[in-house]
Protein backbone atom coordinates (compact mmCIF):
# COMPACT_ATOMS: atom_id res chain seq x y z
CA UNK A 1 0.00 0.00 0.00
CA UNK A 2 1.55 3.42 -0.67
CA UNK A 3 0.25 6.87 0.21
CA UNK A 4 -0.82 9.34 -2.09
CA UNK A 5 -1.89 12.57 -2.57
CA UNK A 6 -4.59 13.84 -4.90
CA UNK A 7 -4.52 17.74 -6.45
CA UNK A 8 -7.29 19.01 -8.82
CA UNK A 9 -9.50 21.73 -8.05
CA UNK A 10 -12.62 20.02 -9.40
CA UNK A 11 -14.57 18.11 -6.63
CA UNK A 12 -16.16 15.38 -9.08
CA UNK A 13 -12.16 14.55 -9.92
CA UNK A 14 -10.86 14.35 -6.63
CA UNK A 15 -13.88 11.85 -5.51
CA UNK A 16 -13.05 9.63 -8.65
CA UNK A 17 -9.81 9.29 -8.80
CA UNK A 18 -9.76 8.33 -4.55
CA UNK A 19 -12.44 5.59 -5.54
CA UNK A 20 -10.36 4.49 -8.19
CA UNK A 21 -6.92 4.48 -6.43
CA UNK A 22 -8.69 3.01 -3.33
CA UNK A 23 -9.57 0.62 -4.48
CA UNK A 24 -6.11 -0.62 -5.73
CA UNK A 25 -5.34 -0.49 -2.30
CA UNK A 26 -3.62 2.98 -1.50
CA UNK A 27 -3.96 5.53 0.87
CA UNK A 28 -5.72 8.92 -0.58
CA UNK A 29 -5.40 11.99 1.05
CA UNK A 30 -6.57 15.05 -1.60
CA UNK A 31 -6.56 19.00 -1.96
CA UNK A 32 -7.96 21.58 -4.00
CA UNK A 33 -5.32 23.49 -4.89
CA UNK A 34 -1.21 24.21 -4.97
CA UNK A 35 -1.24 25.88 -1.50
CA UNK A 36 -3.60 23.19 0.45
CA UNK A 37 -1.38 20.19 -0.97
CA UNK A 38 2.21 21.95 0.13
CA UNK A 39 0.32 22.37 3.77
CA UNK A 40 -0.38 18.73 3.68
CA UNK A 41 3.11 17.69 2.59
CA UNK A 42 4.61 19.52 5.18
CA UNK A 43 2.32 17.77 7.95
CA UNK A 44 3.00 13.91 5.93
CA UNK A 45 5.06 12.11 3.63
CA UNK A 46 3.62 10.91 0.51
CA UNK A 47 5.10 8.37 -2.06
CA UNK A 48 3.23 9.91 -5.28
CA UNK A 49 1.51 13.21 -5.84
CA UNK A 50 -0.78 13.12 -8.66
CA UNK A 51 -1.75 17.16 -9.55
CA UNK A 52 -3.49 19.36 -12.13
CA UNK A 53 -1.59 22.09 -13.70
CA UNK A 54 -4.47 24.67 -13.72
CA UNK A 55 -5.61 25.70 -10.13
CA UNK A 56 -6.53 28.63 -8.47
CA UNK A 57 -4.37 30.07 -5.60
CA UNK A 58 -1.56 27.65 -7.08
CA UNK A 59 -1.05 25.53 -9.94
CA UNK A 60 0.71 22.07 -10.23
CA UNK A 61 3.80 23.97 -12.20
CA UNK A 62 4.65 26.08 -9.07
CA UNK A 63 3.77 23.00 -6.40
CA UNK A 64 6.46 20.85 -8.33
CA UNK A 65 8.61 23.50 -7.71
CA UNK A 66 7.70 23.67 -3.59
CA UNK A 67 8.47 19.84 -3.59
CA UNK A 68 11.49 19.71 -5.36
CA UNK A 69 12.31 23.18 -3.30
CA UNK A 70 11.73 21.36 -0.44
CA UNK A 71 13.81 18.18 -1.03
CA UNK A 72 10.49 16.10 -0.62
CA UNK A 73 10.97 12.25 -1.10
CA UNK A 74 7.84 12.36 -3.33
CA UNK A 75 7.24 11.86 -6.77
CA UNK A 76 5.00 14.08 -9.09
CA UNK A 77 2.62 12.86 -11.83
CA UNK A 78 0.90 16.20 -13.52
CA UNK A 79 -2.84 16.08 -15.02
CA UNK A 80 -3.42 17.84 -18.44
CA UNK A 81 -5.79 18.31 -20.98
CA UNK A 82 -4.83 17.48 -24.86
CA UNK A 83 -4.01 21.08 -25.91
CA UNK A 84 -1.46 21.90 -22.68
CA UNK A 85 0.50 18.90 -23.45
CA UNK A 86 3.52 21.17 -23.35
CA UNK A 87 3.38 22.38 -20.20
CA UNK A 88 3.12 19.05 -19.62
CA UNK A 89 6.23 18.74 -21.01
CA UNK A 90 8.01 21.48 -19.62
CA UNK A 91 6.70 20.06 -15.70
CA UNK A 92 8.75 16.53 -16.65
CA UNK A 93 11.80 18.70 -17.56
CA UNK A 94 11.24 20.68 -14.07
CA UNK A 95 11.67 17.23 -12.10
CA UNK A 96 7.53 15.40 -12.57
CA UNK A 97 7.68 12.32 -13.17
CA UNK A 98 5.31 11.77 -15.68
CA UNK A 99 1.80 12.99 -16.73
CA UNK A 100 -1.20 11.75 -18.50
CA UNK A 101 -3.62 13.41 -20.59
CA UNK A 102 -6.99 14.33 -19.58
CA UNK A 103 -9.90 12.35 -20.21
CA UNK A 104 -7.61 9.59 -19.45
CA UNK A 105 -8.16 6.00 -19.16
CA UNK A 106 -8.07 3.99 -16.01
CA UNK A 107 -5.53 1.35 -17.30
CA UNK A 108 -3.32 4.36 -18.24
CA UNK A 109 -3.71 5.95 -14.40
CA UNK A 110 -3.57 2.59 -12.91
CA UNK A 111 -0.22 1.66 -15.10
CA UNK A 112 1.20 5.38 -14.56
CA UNK A 113 0.97 5.21 -10.77
CA UNK A 114 2.68 1.50 -10.66
CA UNK A 115 5.79 2.45 -12.64
CA UNK A 116 5.68 6.17 -10.38
CA UNK A 117 5.95 3.61 -7.01
CA UNK A 118 8.33 1.47 -8.21
CA UNK A 119 10.57 5.12 -8.84
CA UNK A 120 9.79 6.07 -5.53
CA UNK A 121 10.85 2.80 -3.85
CA UNK A 122 14.26 2.93 -5.83
CA UNK A 123 14.73 6.85 -4.86
CA UNK A 124 13.87 6.20 -1.07
CA UNK A 125 16.08 3.04 -0.96
CA UNK A 126 18.44 5.02 -2.05
CA UNK A 127 18.33 8.02 0.82
CA UNK A 128 18.24 5.63 3.24
CA UNK A 129 21.53 3.59 1.92
CA UNK A 130 22.82 7.29 1.89
CA UNK A 131 21.74 8.03 5.01
CA UNK A 132 23.22 4.95 6.53
CA UNK A 133 26.95 5.82 5.06
CA UNK A 134 26.65 9.08 5.88
CA UNK A 135 26.08 7.99 9.60
CA UNK A 136 28.84 6.08 9.39
CA UNK A 137 31.02 8.78 8.16
CA UNK A 138 29.66 11.26 10.65
CA UNK A 139 31.76 12.69 13.43
CA UNK A 140 28.78 14.21 14.69
CA UNK A 141 27.79 11.13 18.26
CA UNK A 142 27.45 11.21 21.42
CA UNK A 143 30.06 8.66 23.67
CA UNK A 144 27.45 6.96 26.42
CA UNK A 145 26.95 4.39 27.90
CA UNK A 146 23.96 6.23 30.32
CA UNK A 147 20.05 5.23 29.70
CA UNK A 148 19.41 9.83 29.88
CA UNK A 149 21.68 9.80 26.73
CA UNK A 150 20.29 6.67 25.33
CA UNK A 151 17.19 8.40 25.50
CA UNK A 152 18.58 11.60 23.53
CA UNK A 153 20.08 9.73 21.37
CA UNK A 154 16.84 7.79 20.51
CA UNK A 155 14.81 10.80 20.32
CA UNK A 156 17.57 12.64 17.49
CA UNK A 157 16.99 9.53 15.40
CA UNK A 158 13.21 9.72 15.86
CA UNK A 159 12.90 13.74 14.83
CA UNK A 160 15.94 14.12 12.45
CA UNK A 161 14.21 12.98 9.43
CA UNK A 162 11.24 15.37 10.31
CA UNK A 163 11.36 19.34 9.38
CA UNK A 164 10.31 20.41 12.39
CA UNK A 165 11.56 22.82 14.33
CA UNK A 166 13.62 21.85 17.86
CA UNK A 167 14.37 23.22 20.42
CA UNK A 168 17.99 21.78 22.41
CA UNK A 169 17.98 22.69 26.26
CA UNK A 170 20.62 22.05 28.50
CA UNK A 171 23.62 23.88 30.92
CA UNK A 172 26.63 25.11 29.61
CA UNK A 173 29.33 22.24 27.93
CA UNK A 174 26.51 19.72 27.92
CA UNK A 175 27.06 19.37 24.12
CA UNK A 176 24.08 21.35 22.40
CA UNK A 177 25.22 22.26 19.07
CA UNK A 178 26.60 18.54 18.65
CA UNK A 179 22.93 17.56 18.91
CA UNK A 180 21.85 20.20 16.03
CA UNK A 181 24.86 18.37 14.03
CA UNK A 182 23.00 15.01 14.26
CA UNK A 183 20.11 16.41 13.75
CA UNK A 184 21.21 17.60 10.69
CA UNK A 185 23.49 15.04 9.83
CA UNK A 186 20.55 11.94 10.25
CA UNK A 187 18.27 14.15 8.29
CA UNK A 188 17.53 14.34 4.51
CA UNK A 189 19.00 18.01 4.57
CA UNK A 190 22.76 16.52 5.39
CA UNK A 191 24.13 17.16 1.91
CA UNK A 192 23.45 20.85 2.72
CA UNK A 193 24.81 23.60 4.39
CA UNK A 194 24.79 23.55 8.20
CA UNK A 195 24.78 27.04 9.78
CA UNK A 196 25.57 27.98 13.47
CA UNK A 197 25.09 31.33 14.70
CA UNK A 198 25.42 32.42 18.38
CA UNK A 199 22.79 35.29 18.68
CA UNK A 200 24.29 36.62 22.30
CA UNK A 201 27.77 37.02 20.27
CA UNK A 202 26.97 39.69 17.85
CA UNK A 203 26.06 43.06 18.72
CA UNK A 204 22.05 43.34 18.09
CA UNK A 205 22.06 46.25 15.19
CA UNK A 206 24.47 43.54 13.33
CA UNK A 207 22.15 40.55 14.30
CA UNK A 208 19.10 41.43 11.58
CA UNK A 209 21.87 41.73 8.34
CA UNK A 210 23.41 38.58 9.60
CA UNK A 211 20.45 36.84 9.99
CA UNK A 212 18.27 38.47 6.60
CA UNK A 213 21.03 40.09 5.18
CA UNK A 214 21.42 43.28 3.57
CA UNK A 215 21.54 45.54 0.54
CA UNK A 216 24.00 47.70 -1.00
CA UNK A 217 23.90 51.09 0.67
CA UNK A 218 21.58 49.76 3.47
CA UNK A 219 23.64 50.74 6.18
CA UNK A 220 27.54 52.79 6.63
CA UNK A 221 29.73 49.76 5.25
CA UNK A 222 27.59 48.00 3.52
CA UNK A 223 29.08 48.31 0.01
CA UNK A 224 27.49 45.54 -1.54
CA UNK A 225 24.38 42.81 -1.60
CA UNK A 226 25.60 40.13 0.95
CA UNK A 227 23.04 37.43 1.78
CA UNK A 228 22.16 36.57 5.54
CA UNK A 229 22.68 33.00 7.21
CA UNK A 230 19.18 32.24 6.26
CA UNK A 231 19.26 32.35 2.41
CA UNK A 232 22.87 31.15 2.84
CA UNK A 233 21.89 27.71 4.20
CA UNK A 234 18.80 27.27 1.69
CA UNK A 235 17.89 23.56 2.11
CA UNK A 236 20.04 22.84 5.35
CA UNK A 237 19.61 23.78 9.12
CA UNK A 238 20.23 26.72 10.61
CA UNK A 239 21.48 26.28 14.35
CA UNK A 240 20.24 29.38 16.17
CA UNK A 241 22.61 29.21 19.15
CA UNK A 242 21.52 31.00 22.69
CA UNK A 243 18.46 31.94 21.40
CA UNK A 244 17.77 33.31 24.38
CA UNK A 245 19.58 36.52 24.31
CA UNK A 246 18.05 37.64 21.00
CA UNK A 247 15.88 41.36 21.44
CA UNK A 248 12.95 41.51 21.42
CA UNK A 249 12.81 43.39 18.34
CA UNK A 250 14.63 40.65 16.23
CA UNK A 251 12.57 38.32 18.28
CA UNK A 252 9.53 39.25 16.39
CA UNK A 253 11.00 39.02 12.96
CA UNK A 254 12.30 36.07 13.53
CA UNK A 255 8.85 34.67 14.25
CA UNK A 256 8.01 36.32 10.90
CA UNK A 257 10.91 34.55 9.10
CA UNK A 258 9.29 31.06 10.67
CA UNK A 259 5.47 31.62 9.73
CA UNK A 260 6.05 33.12 6.32
CA UNK A 261 9.23 30.93 5.34
CA UNK A 262 10.46 34.13 3.67
CA UNK A 263 13.43 36.75 4.77
CA UNK A 264 13.55 40.81 3.62
CA UNK A 265 17.41 41.88 3.85
CA UNK A 266 17.72 44.99 5.45
CA UNK A 267 17.45 47.52 2.85
CA UNK A 268 14.88 45.81 1.18
CA UNK A 269 11.64 45.98 0.36
CA UNK A 270 11.12 42.44 -1.69
CA UNK A 271 10.63 38.81 0.45
CA UNK A 272 13.51 36.64 -0.44
CA UNK A 273 12.08 32.33 0.35
CA UNK A 274 13.69 30.24 2.22
CA UNK A 275 13.70 26.59 3.02
CA UNK A 276 15.73 25.88 5.97
CA UNK A 277 14.71 23.62 9.26
CA UNK A 278 15.60 25.87 12.40
CA UNK A 279 17.27 24.30 15.46
CA UNK A 280 17.42 26.76 18.60
CA UNK A 281 19.09 26.33 21.45
CA UNK A 282 19.83 28.06 24.95
CA UNK A 283 20.99 27.18 28.49
CA UNK A 284 18.64 29.77 30.10
CA UNK A 285 14.78 28.54 31.19
CA UNK A 286 12.96 29.98 28.36
CA UNK A 287 9.79 29.45 30.30
CA UNK A 288 10.49 32.10 32.64
CA UNK A 289 11.70 34.67 30.35
CA UNK A 290 8.50 33.79 28.49
CA UNK A 291 7.04 34.38 32.22
CA UNK A 292 8.85 37.80 32.73
CA UNK A 293 7.90 39.26 29.64
CA UNK A 294 11.88 38.65 27.98
CA UNK A 295 10.87 35.74 25.45
CA UNK A 296 8.18 36.12 23.28
CA UNK A 297 5.36 33.10 24.04
CA UNK A 298 4.58 32.71 20.36
CA UNK A 299 8.18 32.32 18.97
CA UNK A 300 8.72 29.94 22.28
CA UNK A 301 5.78 27.57 21.09
CA UNK A 302 6.66 27.75 17.53
CA UNK A 303 10.59 27.04 17.79
CA UNK A 304 9.68 24.25 20.53
CA UNK A 305 7.74 21.86 18.66
CA UNK A 306 10.20 19.15 19.86
CA UNK A 307 12.05 19.46 22.43
CA UNK A 308 15.27 18.02 23.04
CA UNK A 309 17.00 17.97 27.08
CA UNK A 310 20.32 17.22 27.80
CA UNK A 311 21.09 16.16 31.20
CA UNK A 312 24.89 17.85 33.05
CA UNK A 313 27.29 15.29 33.11
CA UNK A 314 27.16 15.10 36.99
CA UNK A 315 23.68 13.56 36.25
CA UNK A 316 24.98 10.53 34.23
CA UNK A 317 28.21 9.54 35.54
CA UNK A 318 28.65 6.46 34.17
CA UNK A 319 29.72 8.75 31.19
CA UNK A 320 32.50 10.11 32.22
CA UNK A 321 35.42 7.63 31.83
CA UNK A 322 33.93 6.48 28.50
CA UNK A 323 33.53 10.05 27.51
CA UNK A 324 37.52 10.44 29.23
CA UNK A 325 38.83 7.49 26.70
CA UNK A 326 37.02 8.88 23.78
CA UNK A 327 38.80 12.47 24.34
CA UNK A 328 42.08 10.80 25.37
CA UNK A 329 42.21 9.59 21.70
CA UNK A 330 41.08 12.87 20.09
CA UNK A 331 44.05 14.59 21.68
CA UNK A 332 46.53 11.98 21.12
CA UNK A 333 45.93 12.67 17.26
CA UNK A 334 45.66 16.55 17.59
CA UNK A 335 49.32 16.57 19.95
CA UNK A 336 50.94 13.71 17.95
CA UNK A 337 50.95 11.90 21.51
CA UNK A 338 50.66 7.75 22.16
CA UNK A 339 49.30 7.98 25.71
CA UNK A 340 47.44 4.42 26.08
CA UNK A 341 45.12 5.45 28.82
CA UNK A 342 44.69 6.38 32.38
CA UNK A 343 46.54 4.32 35.80
CA UNK A 344 43.85 2.77 37.54
CA UNK A 345 43.91 6.02 40.31
CA UNK A 346 43.54 8.42 37.46
CA UNK A 347 40.83 6.66 36.23
CA UNK A 348 39.04 6.25 39.47
CA UNK A 349 39.58 9.69 40.29
CA UNK A 350 38.04 11.22 37.08
CA UNK A 351 34.95 8.68 38.42
CA UNK A 352 34.83 11.22 41.44
CA UNK A 353 35.08 14.62 39.94
CA UNK A 354 31.88 16.68 40.08
CA UNK A 355 32.50 18.25 36.60
CA UNK A 356 29.83 21.24 37.26
CA UNK A 357 31.37 22.63 33.58
CA UNK A 358 29.91 19.61 32.58
CA UNK A 359 31.36 17.74 29.24
CA UNK A 360 33.12 20.80 27.97
CA UNK A 361 35.11 21.05 31.34
CA UNK A 362 36.23 17.11 30.93
CA UNK A 363 37.50 17.75 27.35
CA UNK A 364 39.89 20.67 28.85
CA UNK A 365 40.74 18.47 31.66
CA UNK A 366 42.21 15.76 29.32
CA UNK A 367 43.49 18.17 27.21
CA UNK A 368 45.66 19.66 30.24
CA UNK A 369 46.59 16.11 30.99
CA UNK A 370 47.59 14.90 27.53
CA UNK A 371 49.69 17.75 27.63
CA UNK A 372 51.76 17.23 30.93
CA UNK A 373 51.94 13.99 31.36
CA UNK A 374 55.36 12.11 30.57
CA UNK A 375 54.76 8.62 30.78
CA UNK A 376 52.70 6.53 28.44
CA UNK A 377 49.77 6.44 30.86
CA UNK A 378 47.57 9.40 32.35
CA UNK A 379 48.02 9.72 36.13
CA UNK A 380 46.74 11.06 39.03
CA UNK A 381 48.83 13.96 39.29
CA UNK A 382 48.32 15.65 36.09
CA UNK A 383 43.95 15.72 37.41
CA UNK A 384 42.22 17.97 39.77
CA UNK A 385 41.52 16.87 42.64
CA UNK A 386 37.71 16.94 43.41
CA UNK A 387 37.41 20.48 45.46
CA UNK A 388 39.61 22.24 42.20
CA UNK A 389 37.14 20.60 39.67
CA UNK A 390 34.56 22.13 41.86
CA UNK A 391 35.65 25.77 41.48
CA UNK A 392 36.65 24.90 37.90
CA UNK A 393 33.50 23.72 37.04
CA UNK A 394 32.00 26.65 38.39
CA UNK A 395 34.35 29.08 36.76
CA UNK A 396 34.16 27.23 33.46
CA UNK A 397 29.75 27.36 33.20
CA UNK A 398 30.20 30.93 34.18
CA UNK A 399 32.46 31.68 31.61
CA UNK A 400 31.61 29.68 28.63
CA UNK A 401 28.86 31.98 27.54
CA UNK A 402 31.54 35.06 27.90
CA UNK A 403 29.82 37.01 24.68
CA UNK A 404 26.49 36.65 25.93
CA UNK A 405 26.96 38.45 29.54
CA UNK A 406 26.70 42.25 28.98
CA UNK A 407 28.21 43.80 32.20
CA UNK A 408 31.06 42.38 34.31
CA UNK A 409 28.06 42.69 37.43
CA UNK A 410 26.20 39.88 35.09
CA UNK A 411 29.55 37.46 35.45
CA UNK A 412 29.88 38.34 39.16
CA UNK A 413 26.27 37.25 39.98
CA UNK A 414 26.45 33.98 37.56
CA UNK A 415 29.60 33.23 39.94
CA UNK A 416 28.16 33.81 42.84
CA UNK A 417 25.94 30.96 43.15
CA UNK A 418 28.05 28.86 42.23
CA UNK A 419 31.10 30.02 44.48
CA UNK A 420 28.56 29.71 47.44
CA UNK A 421 28.40 26.67 47.04
CA UNK A 422 31.75 25.47 46.43
CA UNK A 423 32.49 27.47 49.99
CA UNK A 424 30.17 24.94 51.43
CA UNK A 425 31.32 21.98 50.18
CA UNK A 426 34.65 22.18 50.55
CA UNK A 427 36.53 21.41 54.05
CA UNK A 428 39.79 22.86 55.04
CA UNK A 429 41.10 26.20 54.69
CA UNK A 430 40.21 27.92 51.50
CA UNK A 431 43.47 28.67 49.18
CA UNK A 432 42.45 32.21 47.59
CA UNK A 433 45.41 32.32 45.33
CA UNK A 434 44.19 28.80 43.94
CA UNK A 435 40.76 30.13 43.46
CA UNK A 436 42.06 33.81 41.92
CA UNK A 437 44.31 31.85 39.58
CA UNK A 438 41.29 29.19 38.55
CA UNK A 439 39.18 32.52 37.94
CA UNK A 440 41.43 34.49 36.08
CA UNK A 441 42.77 31.00 33.51
CA UNK A 442 38.71 30.17 32.80
CA UNK A 443 38.74 34.05 31.54
CA UNK A 444 41.46 33.90 29.57
CA UNK A 445 40.46 30.50 28.10
CA UNK A 446 36.71 32.36 27.60
CA UNK A 447 38.23 35.06 25.88
CA UNK A 448 39.96 33.05 23.64
CA UNK A 449 37.12 30.92 22.87
CA UNK A 450 35.16 34.18 21.84
CA UNK A 451 37.74 35.36 19.84
CA UNK A 452 38.66 31.95 17.83
CA UNK A 453 42.14 31.51 19.29
CA UNK A 454 43.23 34.64 18.21
CA UNK A 455 45.05 36.18 21.50
CA UNK A 456 46.00 39.66 20.48
CA UNK A 457 42.12 39.48 19.96
CA UNK A 458 41.25 37.55 23.56
CA UNK A 459 44.01 40.34 25.16
CA UNK A 460 42.35 43.73 23.78
CA UNK A 461 38.86 42.04 24.69
CA UNK A 462 40.24 41.20 28.32
CA UNK A 463 42.02 44.82 28.58
CA UNK A 464 45.38 44.01 29.07
CA UNK A 465 48.55 43.98 26.75
CA UNK A 466 49.60 40.70 24.18
CA UNK A 467 52.44 39.97 26.21
CA UNK A 468 50.66 40.10 29.85
CA UNK A 469 47.93 37.85 28.43
CA UNK A 470 50.48 35.19 27.56
CA UNK A 471 52.26 35.67 30.22
CA UNK A 472 49.28 35.31 32.34
CA UNK A 473 48.12 32.45 30.20
CA UNK A 474 51.31 30.22 30.60
CA UNK A 475 51.13 31.32 34.28
CA UNK A 476 47.46 30.00 35.42
CA UNK A 477 47.85 26.68 32.67
CA UNK A 478 51.40 25.74 34.11
CA UNK A 479 52.66 25.69 30.67
CA UNK A 480 54.67 27.80 28.41
CA UNK A 481 52.20 29.44 25.61
CA UNK A 482 54.65 31.40 23.40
Amino acid sequence: MARLLIVDDDLSLRQFLSIFLGKEGHEIDVAANGVAALERLEQATYDVVVTDIRMPRMGGLDLLDGIRDRDLPTQVIVMTAFSSTETALDAMRRGAYDYIVKPFKLDEVRIVVEKCLEKTRLVTENRQLKRKLEKGRSPTAFTYQSKAMADVVEMIERVASTPSNVLVLGESGTGKELVARMLHHRSPRASRPFVAINCGAIPAPLMESELFGHTKGAFTGATQDKKGLFEAATGGTVLLDEIGELSIGLQVKLLRVLQERTVTPVGSTSEVAIDVRVVASTHRDLREAVVDGSFRADLYYRLNVIEVRLPPLRERREDIVPLADHFLDVMNQRMGRDIKGFKPEARALLAKLPFNGNVRELENVIERAVALETSDQISAAWLPDPGSSLLLGDFSAATADLAVLRTPEELLDQLSAGVDRWLDEMAGDLDLEALVSAFEHSLLCAALRVTSGNKTDAARLLGVTFRSFRYKLAKTKGLDDS
